[in-house]
């Protein structure tokens, strides 16, 4: 959960999304069972004066606005949808989902240096990461073979994606019908979509995004 970048890097600033203020309501707290629904990532920053302030960002994946909340000392001070884009002491947080999740939640100071905020140690992001440090061998390896297994059936989405659109009536007037020249045999369809969601879940879970490896599975996004 260390990947890094300035906010050009993921779409942000190409249409500034407005920011309204907060209505001021608590800070919900976390529990396991919100691990299906929520995210919460937490900024402990400090003030010019040296003064703690503590931010928090909380994601519902069922609202379908698709907005990310702010918390300043566990009281509602923003909303924004995603991407958001929130200016804080010291920088902005940005927030930037998935399909699957989130694929960024960043702190980025004013020279442009990113970190991750800390996930709450009850959210799946933070069971992950509290993994990542107890176990960091069996980490990397979830991590290697999530890489693995995306661009393994990359090719097979990408043919695929390229027949549906060829079969389309308006394609069909300028391009014949692609048929993919590789399929995957009927017994291993499910498997393969199963291990390409168990894998995008782990990227997600891990903040980790990339262009290439996960292109597959940001096409709905």
């Amino acid at each position: 959960m260390n990947s890094t970048g300035t906010g050009s890097d993921w779409g942000f600033g190409r249409k500034k999304k407005r920011i309204r203020p907060g209505d001021g309501h608590p800070l919900k707290p976390f529990r396991v069972w919100h691990g299906l629904t929520r995210s919460l990532f937490y900024a402990p920053l400090e003030t010019s004066e040296g003064r703690a302030k503590l931010y928090a960002v909380n994601v519902n994946y069922f609202d379908w606005d698709d907005k990310a909340d702010l918390y300043l000392d566990g009281v509602h001070t923003a909303q924004a949808d995603l991407p958001a884009e929130f200016p804080v002491e010291g920088g902005t947080i940005e927030v930037a989902a998935s399909t699957y999740g989130l694929k960024r939640m960043h702190f980025v100071d004013r020279t442009g240096q990113a970190r991750v905020l800390k996930p709450d140690p009850a959210s799946a992001e933070g069971l992950r990461a509290s993994l990542a440090q107890r176990a960091p061998r069996i980490s990397r390896l979830m991590s290697i073979l999530a890489v693995v297994i995306l661009l393994t059936l990359l090719p097979f989405g990408l043919l695929h994606i390229a027949e549906i659109i060829t079969q389309i009536g308006f394609a069909q007037q300028y391009i014949d019908p692609f048929t993919s020249p590789i399929r995957l045999p009927d017994w291993a369809t499910t498997p393969a979509l199963v291990l390409s969601i168990l894998a995008a879940l782990e990227r997600a879970l891990t903040l980790r995004s990339h262009w290439l490896i996960d292109m597959e599975t940001g096409w709905f996004d």
